[in-house]
């Protein structure tokens, strides 16, 4: 019994250590066990720790960035003082070696402590490839520089029980504008190449633009050619056939002619006996109807003739119904016209009866006025018809273009023509009516002067005597 009891008490304090004690590790830490057995290793794996016998420690297998700047400006192997920031992806070695190695200095700490520690030992690594490396060949080779960095640190992280995944630069700066420079130099360079490219890729593709240019004109040349001589070897096959067709058509031109030439004639000749036959029997017709037509026909010129009779009989009556009616009108028209002429008449005789007594008493009135004034008014109108006649005799000279007078008065002969024309003109008038007009005028200047005492005598000469009292005178054009 005690037996038992004693098995079901180690029995049950095994089962408690094995709950206590069981661990599973993830795969991103190793748990080291340590104490009573000799040290073990667990990585994604399951064990038993024995409590209070052994002891449990973590160590993180994560990777790490580290961002690695220098705290200052560096002098490189030119003595250009340069600032470089890099990123350094680290972690604990995988190999027991490297995990033991790495449980001295970072076991059971976290991150951020072990990058902190590692901080150090990167930039002085940095710094030491800053100082033996030209600043060109840092900024065109990072690469370079990024291996070399890695060479010169990894023995020192090595001996951490660390290893360095990858080394990135981000950037590289100093005091003096030197790398700017360098690209504007870099910049010049890159244009100048790229400038000569342009213009050798431009002489290349002028080079081959006339190339294809040339081989174009070639090949059009070429095909306007082809193309000229299947133009011309098919312009001559078309007129060689034309030729053949054209003889081929006169052939058939000519032997339709001679067969329609015969067709007619053949035509001709059937219709000409066509017309013989239908001669023959149209007389034989004929003759057979003579006698039916003989009789019908007398008939039918007895019934004409009654028929013309009749209708010349009606023609006759209806020309003399409108004859007599034309006849009637025609008169009724004439009686119209006869009355209209006789007014018209009436009212003419009737305006030329009052215009004579109008006339008649114009001229009693004027006889009257003439009576009463007697010479004084004879007198007036003559004085009054002077100036018209003056100017009717002298309007003849108006129409001569240009005089020319030679010798002296011919002034005065020219005004004695006009003023013997006048006096003609006025003895003309005297003998026509029977009045002496010079007595007249004489008589009322005389009777005038009398009853004036005070008045001057005035000897009138008649125009026709002053004028035989002149010289005569060359003539006149």
């Amino acid at each position: 019994m005690e037996i038992l009891i004693g098995v079901a008490a180690v029995i049950v304090l095994f089962i408690i250590i094995i709950l206590i004690g069981y661990v599973k590790a993830p795969p991103d830490t190793a748990y080291m066990i340590s104490g009573f057995r000799k040290p073990r290793i667990l990585i994604g794996k399951a064990g038993i720790r024995i409590p209070f016998l052994e002891r449990l420690d973590k160590l993180s297998l994560k990777m790490f960035s580290v961002d690695v700047k220098t705290t200052d400006y560096v002098p490189n192997a030119e003595y250009i003082n340069v600032k470089v920031d890099a990123t350094v992806k680290i972690r604990i070695g995988q190999s027991e070696e490297m995990m033991s190695l790495a449980s001295k200095f970072f076991l059971n700490e976290g991150e951020d402590m072990i990058i902190r520690r590692v901080q150090d030992t990167l930039e002085g690594n940095m710094r030491e490839i800053v100082g033996q490396m030209r600043l060109e060949e840092m900024v065109t080779d990072r690469k370079a520089f990024g291996e070399r960095v890695q060479e010169n640190a990894i023995p020192d992280l090595k001996k951490m029980g660390l290893e360095m995944i990858s080394f990135n630069v981000q950037s590289f700066s100093d005091q003096n504008n030197v790398i700017e420079d360098l690209g504007i130099d870099n910049i010049s360079q890159i244009k100048k190449g790229a400038a000569v490219a342009k213009a050798q890729a431009d002489r290349d593709i002028a080079i081959a633009q006339a190339q294809a240019a040339k081989e174009a004109n070639e090949a059009k040349v070429q095909s306007e050619m082809e193309i000229a001589e299947k133009q011309t070897s098919l312009a001559i096959r078309q007129a060689e056939l034309k030729k053949q067709s054209d003889v081929k058509k006169a052939d058939a031109d000519a032997a339709y002619s001679i067969q329609e030439q015969e067709q007619r004639k053949a035509i001709e000749v059937a219709s000409a006996n066509a017309d013989i036959a239908r001669a023959e029997r149209t007389a034989e017709l004929k003759s057979k109807e003579v006698d039916v037509t003989k009789q019908t026909l007398d008939a039918q010129i007895r019934a004409k003739a009654d028929a013309e009779r009749y209708a010349a009989q009606q023609a006759a009556e209806a020309e003399l119904f409108r004859r007599t009616k034309e006849a009637e009108a025609k008169m009724i028209e004439r009686q119209h016209e006869a009355e209209g002429i006789r007014a018209v008449g009436e009212a003419e005789a009737e305006a030329i009866r009052l215009k004579a007594l109008a006339e008649a008493e114009g001229i009693d009135k004027k006889a009257e006025a003439m009576k009463k004034y007697g010479e004084a008014a004879v007198i007036e109108m003559i004085m009054a018809a002077l100036p018209e006649i003056a100017k009717n005799v002298a309007e003849p000279l108006s129409k001569v273009d240009k005089i020319t007078m030679y010798g002296e008065g011919n002034s005065a002969k020219l005004l004695s023509d006009i003023v013997n024309g006048t006096a003609q003109v006025t003895e003309g008038i005297s003998a026509g009516m029977g009045i002496d007009i010079k007595s007249l005028i004489m008589g009322a200047l005389g009777g005038k002067i009398a009853a004036d005492t005070n008045a001057p005598v005035v000897v009138v000469q008649p125009a026709k005597e002053a004028s035989a009292a002149q010289d005569e005178e060359p003539e006149n054009k």
